[in-house]
């Protein structure tokens, strides 16, 4: 059966096609030659000489072509989808560099010229077992009207339509192991180098890095204002009757922090969607008082203290100590509840600390999938080089950050 593989695989039409399609890309180069030839022989000695200067002069218009995008383009595009994809992950864009536009046009070369002599092979074989068919029984080969070919009658002339028919078969067979050659051929010559796969893998690792830092900020800020919503809520809920003054203000408090939410979940999806107009400038210390007081409006009681000069602070290390800080007041909401919140931020010279404690208090457990927020806050001061502890101190959480800035350039 293996003898017999090439003639019922799926790939041997495939690659059927894609030499078709040389030999159809071929007909304008074969036309450019059959003008270029007669003209270039008056002004040589020999016919020879003059096919040679015409298939030199032919494959330097092939090359000179295959340097078009378009082409390069169409080139990848029929090697993807009719040699199986051999060099799956390459863009068969226009070619950056040399060495890669010299390895697209030797398989350009390569597919013209294999394809331009299949497709004439499959014009020829195909068709001369259809004139020759019926040969041993007419004893004539009409290939025209006006002058058939005379062959013998009966079985002295049955061995011509059966070569042809070999042909037909031995074509298959050609194309099978052709096609095998040029997927090969492809690999080495479309496949990316050492350096563009290094390339590649360092793309993807800052674009990982990107994506767990906006999934660290949708955390922190969307984390913390539903946390806030949740609480007011249901503080308006139980006082929509008794106390609509305060039932008011916690609906402000629930609008602001959707509000803020609904930034700053736009300012990510403008990062998702690379949209300069989305890219507002990220929350830092300086939005500490307005973050203090939504954390108020929310129950918590929050006693804030700054020392030094905040506005100092680089804007990276403001940023991330204002996300820090932000998830540090969410979970003490969602696992402490209402209870007093201490915080400190200390801008020192060359040190920034932030310490923020409060009583465990009696709210009840997260959800299933939390200790998320612990984790990117370790993994935000860690990328600035800081250090973090976190954890239970007598009856009090205490988060404790340092974060070196002053010697950074």
């Amino acid at each position: 059966m293996r003898l017999f593989g090439p003639l019922v695989d799926r790939a041997t039409y495939r690659r059927w096609v894609y030499f078709i399609l040389g030999g159809a890309l071929s007909v304008p180069y074969l036309l450019f030659a059959a003008i270029v030839v007669p003209s270039l022989l008056p002004l040589v000695v020999t016919a020879e000489r003059g096919l040679v200067i015409a298939a030199i002069t032919l494959v330097l218009v092939i090359v000179a072509s295959s340097f078009i995008p378009a082409v390069r383009v169409l080139e990848g595009a029929a090697v993807r989808e009719l040699l199986d994809d051999p060099v799956p992950g390459v863009t068969f864009g226009p070619a950056g560099n040399w060495p890669v536009r010299l390895r697209s046009t030797a398989m350009y070369l390569l597919h013209v010229g294999t394809g331009c002599a299949v497709s004439l092979a499959s014009l020829f074989v195909p068709v001369g077992f259809g004139f020759t068919i019926a040969a041993p029984f007419t004893g004539r080969i009409a290939l025209s009207t006006a002058d058939p070919i005379v062959v013998p009658k009966g079985w002295a002339g049955a061995w011509i339509p059966v070569a042809f028919l070999l042909g037909v078969v031995a074509l298959a067979y050609v194309v099978w192991g052709a096609g095998a050659v040029l997927t090969r051929c492809a690999k080495s010559l479309l496949g990316i180098s050492a350096a563009e796969r290094i390339a590649q893998l360092e793309k993807r690792t800052e674009q990982l890095a990107e994506r767990n830092r906006l999934a660290r900020e949708l955390h922190d800020s969307v984390g913390h204002a539903l946390s806030v919503v949740t609480i007011q809520a249901g503080a308006a809920r139980r006082t929509l009757r008794t106390d609509p003054g305060f039932t008011e203000q916690a609906l402000t408090a629930i609008e602001d922090s959707a509000r803020a939410a609904l930034d700053d979940l736009d300012h990510v999806l403008g990062l998702l969607r690379d949209e300069a107009s989305s890219r507002a400038p990220q929350a830092g210390l300086a939005e500490l008082p307005a973050l203090v007081e939504a954390t108020r409006l929310a129950g918590a009681e929050v006693t804030a203290e700054v020392r030094g000069e905040p506005a100092s602070v680089p804007p990276v290390v403001s940023r991330e100590a204002y996300r820090i800080l932000q998830e540090c007041l969410t979970n003490a909401l969602r696992h402490a509840g209402k209870v007093p919140v201490t915080v400190l931020v200390d801008a020192g010279a060359e040190l920034l600390r932030l310490r923020v404690a409060n009583p465990l208090g009696t709210a009840a457990p997260s959800r299933d999938g939390g200790g998320r927020g612990l984790r990117g806050m370790t993994e935000r001061v860690e990328v600035l080089g800081g250090t973090i502890t976190a954890g239970r101190a007598d009856e009090y959480w205490r988060v404790e950050v340092a974060v070196p800035w002053g010697k950074r350039r």
